[in-house]
């Protein structure tokens, strides 16, 4: 661990991803499918114009006012 800390950024950005992608998670393939189907459809809805996107701080402040 104490070598890996001493990586440049990207090199342990990298390995971490790596680390992450090597756990198994038990993740349902149903709830995988509709969030990949969701993400594409927000993503086409930014590319086509139909949808705005915001900054995530901007979003969060609206939640928390929401919240009050």
């Amino acid at each position: 661990m104490k070598e890996a800390l001493t990586l440049p950024s990207a090199a342990r950005a990298l390995l971490a991803e790596k680390l992450v992608e090597s756990l198994e998670f038990d993740v349902d393939e149903t709830l995988q499918t509709l969030w990949t189907d969701e993400a594409k459809k927000r993503r086409d809805a930014v590319r086509s114009s139909t949808a705005q996107p915001i900054a995530g701080e901007e979003a969060l402040a609206r939640v928390r006012q929401l919240l009050e």
